[in-house]
């Protein structure tokens, strides 16, 4: 293969993989479902070689589990694996906040604060109010400055994508987020690590604490 061919089938099977973890971030493929090559590759109008190649590797990172018979699954989290999900974000996204309120610009700040009003205005539809949230947290992660630690949290994010439906969906919950996401900004503005740090350490435990309750009432 020559190396446009293969920057091409490189390209084309990122894409691919993007697209099959948005569709299980937007519900499309909800945990346990399961995903053929054929129907995956008819959706996204690709053949199955990039979608063979996305859902194998969508397996080695845990998001997919081999089904019954032939084919994988969308996995499903168990109540310990969701504590050892937030367990970590909440050290992750508190390291993003400290780093942030050393580095954020004025413009980054104000960015923070436009991309969360977008945010509470989205209150009466939970799948924008998610899409502007993960708007909210990728800025962060650009203002915290560090490639590393934002390839930690971007590989994290990958794993919620498995969450069924977005915490938004509990009444009151993108108000109380958006009061979240000001003490979190106010701190940064002040340039505090610490107090930037427990301010995304309480977030995360907020949203874990929403978390439980829509899993608890789905049960």
């Amino acid at each position: 293969m020559s190396p446009q061919k293969d920057l091409l089938s490189k390209t084309r099977g990122q894409s691919t993989y993007q697209a099959i973890l948005a569709a299980i971030r937007d519900g499309i493929y909800r945990p346990g479902d399961p995903l053929r090559e054929e129907e995956v590759a008819a959706r996204l109008g690709v053949s199955r070689t990039p979608v063979r190649e996305a859902l194998g590797r969508l397996q080695e990172k845990g998001l997919l589990e081999a089904a019954p018979g032939r084919g994988v699954a969308v996995s499903i989290l168990s109540m310990q694996q969701l504590f050892e999900l937030y367990a970590i974000r909440e050290e992750l996204e508190g390291i993003v906040a400290r780093f942030a309120a050393r580095h954020a610009t004025d413009a980054e700040i104000a960015n923070l604060e436009r991309i969360n009003e977008k945010f509470a205005a989205a209150s009466e539809d939970p799948q924008l109010a998610a899409q502007w949230n993960r708007q909210f947290h990728a800025r962060l992660y650009d203002a915290a400055r560090n490639r590393y630690l934002r390839q930690a949290v971007e590989d994290l994010q990958e794993t919620i994508a498995l969450l069924p439906d977005t915490t938004f969906v509990q009444d009151g919950r993108t108000g109380t987020a958006t009061d979240e996401h000001v003490a979190i900004i106010e701190a940064i503005r002040r340039h505090d690590p610490e107090v930037a740090e427990k301010a995304a350490i309480n977030h995360i435990k907020a949203a874990l604490n929403v978390r439980l309750l829509i899993t608890k009432t789905e049960n």
